[in-house]
């Protein structure tokens, strides 16, 4: 658990038993804070006063920022108690809190980010919204203080006009995007290539500019527009993205070159210096992505950072539980990035003579690259290092290695970083997917084993009397949103195809019936909120990626994935009502809407539904994996069975035997490995 440090009154506030570690964080805090709850919005009726909102997460910097300048502060949390009751929420255990006022804050100033900060009515409308508020005014960015004066004033002295500003903004924030008449075709997705190459740097790679994020949703498109389409100038312009940027960020400092995962972005175009904030969403994406385009382009730097980022995960984030943390802080010792940069007397007194070549290495240098220090990047060439240092590629090697064992020991004796070790189940979800499939591709029973436990655990303790919550940390949280039902059951279809364990398709089942009957909007698509829902002032629907794809992507996802399994006829109309809603958005701003692109792809091209039968499937199997397929749903199990339509009515004779099936249409059975290959790559030809 992270802890805030300052001076504090003794007496813990109201959070002090959250399951949240941000909340936790604050419960020293003098500011009388409060979690979400009817409760607070009760008093604030009570007591004639508005509701200050604020909303951050455990590894968020800027958050450590404003709490220590402002919410550590007696005068200014008296103030704060005095003239309002204070909630406090974490974005990852209620992000439809966060959502929904994330949309008031843009609505206002353009743009979002955290710590936010929202005022509100006791009857939950916002009145105002920002971001981080500085201790003392900053040029034209005004203090917390004044901000807070403001919203008193026209609270106590204007009080029509400060309403009727809440009810303008609850209309904003709740106007819906106008679902497409028609479905994306063939054509449409094919379009859409361009836009993402327009907003592409073909200088440092990455899209947009400073500051510079991963956006995963985004480089799934490239991948599976490169796997589906083959031999097209679009997927050769996609894979000239792809490998660029996967490139770039490997070598970057965005990357960890020592104990392996991504950092949240670069602040610098060029992928040097993150923010160096490690989540767990981004590392089980960025994982799988790195594996896949490695079976797609040969590039074997691609699966050795899929590797390294996959056992970063498997050791550093995992939980006693099986299950993994969300994240890692940027700060340690309450200083940004001291956990990971190197002072240059430092790596002199550590390596001596070597210092030199790890200069060369990770181009390290007397003035450093942040604040001073070195953030490591890794952009020189090794055959070259080696040369200009008079080594073999062998001896580099051997050096580097000493090198590297230097460095990791001297980390491992500092402060580390913060640790968000609360369960999000929908980042998990992400994470058995990227196990089990590298478990698969990679014939490594290991990481097999992590996404076994991550799935037990969420189904276990995660799932009190079977219904799943958000998170978990000592007990269960909130309920669970629609993102958490739509990643759960796409990792656990992956974990049956690997497996061929019904108890993991059964439970994935279970999870895309709980998001159709609990969560489905009667226009199409699916609400962020499940119908029991009652504490908020608009049902949230997200459609636009962000870190993660959006929900209704993920939900887009599941569906088809059911469908290919179950013949499911309604399923596949609810998917394309779905790709309806979210496809206007999507088309126009590819970047925002990847993934349902990806996913919407595959379908225009066509599922495979391969089921595969007998007692020794192994060399039929690795046929699936051995490359990219993302449209095979893949069904393995010793004999026929009723629980997986797609096995059932399959019984085997003496030799494994492998169906291919499109729409339950089936070609004759194969026994050969490259009889299989065949009919999986004909789709492709």
């Amino acid at each position: 658990m992270l802890i805030a440090t300052g001076s504090f009154r003794s007496m813990p506030n109201r959070l002090a038993s959250s399951t949240s570690p941000y909340l936790r964080q604050h419960a020293d805090n003098p500011v009388d804070w409060r979690e979400w709850a009817p409760e607070a919005f009760a008093e604030a009726e009570r007591r004639d006063v508005p509701v200050l909102l604020s909303v951050g997460y455990a590894t968020c910097h800027w958050c450590h920022v404003m709490a220590h300048e402002s919410f550590e502060d007696e005068p200014t949390a008296g103030y704060m108690n005095d003239h309002f009751v204070n909630i406090k929420v974490d974005r990852e255990e209620r992000p439809d809190v966060d959502r929904i006022y994330m949309d008031a804050v843009t609505a206002i100033s353009g743009h979002g980010g955290w710590p936010m900060t929202v005022f509100l009515t006791p009857g939950g409308k916002p009145i105002y919204a920002g971001t981080y508020y500085p201790k003392e005014r900053r040029g034209n960015h005004p203090s917390f203080s004044e901000v807070m004066e403001a919203v008193v004033e026209a609270w106590n002295g204007d009080r029509t006009g400060a309403l009727a500003q809440a009810d303008h903004i609850t209309e904003a924030i709740g106007r819906r995007h106008p679902a497409a008449t028609s479905l994306p075709s063939l054509s449409d997705v094919t379009g859409a290539m361009a836009a993402v190459e327009a907003s592409f740097d073909a200088v440092h790679h990455g899209f947009g500019t400073a500051p510079k994020f991963p956006q995963a949703p985004t480089l799934e498109f490239l991948l599976r527009f490169m796997a589906l389409r083959p031999g097209t100038d679009e997927a050769r312009t996609a894979e000239d993205m792809l490998t660029s940027m996967l490139e770039a960020m490997a070598s970057g400092g965005i990357y960890d070159h020592l104990f392996g995962g991504f950092a949240r972005y670069s602040v610098d175009a060029e992928w040097v210096i993150p923010h160096f904030e490690k989540m767990l969403y981004d590392n089980a994406q960025l994982a799988r992505v790195y594996l896949r385009a490695w079976q797609l382009t040969g590039a074997v730097e691609f699966r050795d950072i899929a590797c390294e980022v996959l056992d970063y995960l498997d050791s550093a984030m995992a939980d006693s539980s099986g299950a993994l943390h969300s994240a890692e802080d940027a700060d340690s010792e309450g200083v940004e990035g001291r956990f990971a940069v190197w002072d240059w007397d430092e790596l002199g007194r550590l390596l001596g003579d070597d210092r030199a070549l790890a200069a060369s290495i990770y181009g390290v240098t007397p003035d450093g690259n942040f604040e001073g220090a070195n953030n490591l990047v890794r952009r020189s060439n090794l055959d070259d290092v080696a040369r200009a240092h008079g080594l073999t590629r062998e001896e580099l090697e051997a050096a580097k290695t000493h090198i590297d064992d230097a460095l990791r020991a001297a980390r491992s004796q500092r402060t580390p970083p913060g640790r968000d070790d609360k369960v999000v189940t929908a980042w998990n979800g992400l994470a058995i997917r990227a196990f089990a499939e590298a478990a698969s591709v990679l014939g490594e029973r290991r990481y097999l084993a992590r996404a076994e436990a991550i799935a037990t655990f969420i189904l276990t303790e995660a799932s009190p009397d079977g219904e799943l919550v958000r998170s978990w940390r000592d007990r269960p949280g909130h309920p669970a949103f629609a993102d958490d039902h739509a990643a759960m059951a796409i990792g656990l279809y992956s974990l049956y195809a690997s497996t061929g364990d019904e108890r993991w398709f059964v439970a994935a089942e279970s999870h895309v019936d709980r998001l159709r009957s609990g969560f489905a909007d009667p226009d199409g698509g699916f609400f962020a909120t499940s119908t029991e829902a009652t504490d908020l002032i608009t049902r949230p629907r997200n459609v636009q990626d962000n870190p993660t794809p959006s929900d209704n992507a993920l939900a887009l996802e599941a569906l088809l994935i059911h469908a290919a399994y179950t013949a499911d006829a309604e399923a596949i109309a609810e998917a394309e009502a779905t790709m309806r809603s979210i496809g206007p958005l999507a088309l126009r701003h590819p970047t925002f809407g990847g993934y349902a692109l990806a996913v919407w792809l595959t379908h225009v091209v066509g599922i495979d539904e391969v089921a595969i039968v007998g007692d020794d499937t192994a060399e039929l199997e690795a046929v699936v994996w051995s490359r990219f397929r993302p449209n095979v749903a893949l069904a393995v199990g010793r004999d026929a069975s009723e629980r997986v339509p797609l096995l059932a009515d399959r019984p085997p004779i003496d030799t494994a035997r492998a169906f291919v099936c499109r729409g339950f249409v089936c070609d004759l059975p194969v026994t050969k490995a490259d009889d299989l290959a065949d009919q999986l790559d004909r789709v492709l030809a």
